[in-house]
């Protein structure tokens, strides 16, 4: 059974930085996409970035430029490294294998002055 366990959120000021981490168990990540989500209060759950096997990624119009995706295949992990953050970047945020259908607990993620 794949478990995954986010890591890495906080409160913090506009324009600051955070890194999540997310970490897999149960399963190798290696040949796999992994994903990272977001969802902010009363809106639905969106898509932040993504991560191919061969580490092509994709991104969120909303965090385009700002955030970026990585991947420790040997550490099973996976990494989304958030930077110039913004009070709409608030939300709790998820970590997603597709393959096996998925999710993280979630880490909450507050961008406030």
């Amino acid at each position: 059974q794949v478990q995954l366990v986010e890591s890495g959120g906080g409160l913090v000021q506009p324009g600051r930085s955070l890194r999540l981490s997310c970490v897999a168990s149960g399963k190798t990540i290696a040949p796999y996409t992994m994903a990272f989500y977001r969802q902010a209060p009363g809106k639905e759950r969106e898509l932040v970035a993504l991560i191919t096997r061969r580490n092509v990624t994709n991104y969120g119009d909303a965090v385009l430029g700002r955030f970026s995706i990585s991947r420790d295949n040997a550490k099973n992990t996976v990494y989304l490294e958030m930077n110039g953050l913004r009070p709409e970047d608030t939300g709790v945020y998820y970590c997603n294998f597709p393959m096996f259908e998925s999710w993280g607990q979630g880490t909450q993620v507050t961008v406030s002055s």
